[in-house]
């Protein structure tokens, strides 16, 4: 468990500090509420809210609304097809609107060392109010837990890692390359029913256009209401 972590903050500084570039850096808070579960038989469905605050705490930096049917192929594979609707004020200025189309792909990969692991794929089609063109981006996210009893899954240890890869050039400003990581490490902790609660840290490097690096030390709260 230790060694993963130590893995993940290992390659977050190497992918998030060029020798050259400009960081900067911002406190963030995250709140996502996802609501989940079977529509009939395999076919499911998730929904979910997420505002994130951001210049120090003090304001909305993005809210974001996103859903997605998919089919459960197995218990361990499902496909999803879904939709975004991503707003980002600006200040003094008209706010930026994006939408997004995106194919997903969840695979239960194992259960090394008492914990599970899993993988989420994304492909993105991306389109932003303050462009033309489409742009392509793959996400793909490896989650391991373990619970910290075991035989319980009241309280679970919880880490993730979600690499970014922007696919093509655009002209609101996405150049193809890394595009931004995210690593996670907290806990999962068990509510009524199948929901849980998911509280950590996140540290997300995102690679701006010009070169610059930004870094958002993000306090995440993720509500899952599983049906």
């Amino acid at each position: 468990m230790r060694r993963l972590i130590l893995s993940l903050s290992a390659l977050a500084s190497c992918l998030g500090a060029p020798a050259h570039a400009e960081t900067s850096q911002d406190e963030q808070f995250w709140l996502n509420l996802t609501s989940m579960g079977s529509i009939k038989d395999d076919l499911v469905y998730f929904a979910e809210i997420q505002p994130r605050v951001g210049d120090g705490i003090s304001r909305i930096d993005q809210a974001l609304f996103r859903g997605a049917i998919g089919w459960k192929f197995s218990p361990s594979v499902t496909l999803y097809q879904g939709f975004a609707h991503i707003v980002v004020p600006v200040e003094g200025g008209k706010d930026v609107n994006e939408e997004r189309s995106f194919q997903q792909i969840n695979w239960t990969l194992g259960k090394p060392w008492a914990g599970e692991l899993s993988s989420r794929t994304r492909l993105e089609q991306r389109w932003r109010s303050d462009g033309d063109d489409m742009g392509w981006r793959l996400r793909e996210m490896l989650r391991y837990e373990k619970p910290l009893k075991p035989g319980s899954d009241a309280l679970n240890a919880l880490v993730y890692a979600e690499g970014f890869i922007a696919l093509n050039d655009t002209d609101w400003g996405v150049r193809g390359g890394f595009d931004q990581l995210r690593s996670f490490i907290g806990a999962e902790v068990g509510l009524p029913g199948a929901s849980t609660l998911e509280v950590g840290y996140l540290n997300q490097v995102i690679n701006q256009s010009g070169g610059d690096t930004r870094v958002n030390h993000v306090a995440s709260v993720t509500l899952f209401f599983r049906h």
